[in-house]
């Protein structure tokens, strides 16, 4: 592994684990399957914190409340 893929990888994973994390808290705060999210937040940049908007913020927000459970 060369220097520059080190640290495109110590630059890119802190990303990858804050948008993990901060998509679990906000889907447990909705109650929407906070472990799926958690884990598809892992895998790839920006993209899943978008699919994530699309499916989960936008009804929400549509619906004019947040689910409580």
């Amino acid at each position: 592994m060369s220097q520059t893929e080190i640290i495109i990888l110590l630059c890119v994973l802190p990303l990858l684990f804050a948008q993990g994390f901060l998509l679990f808290m906000d889907a447990k705060k909705r109650g929407r399957y906070k472990w799926f999210w958690g884990i598809v937040g892992l895998l790839n940049f920006p993209s899943s914190s978008i699919l994530y908007w699309l499916c989960v913020v936008l009804p929400d927000r549509r619906g004019g409340k947040l689910r409580k459970d």
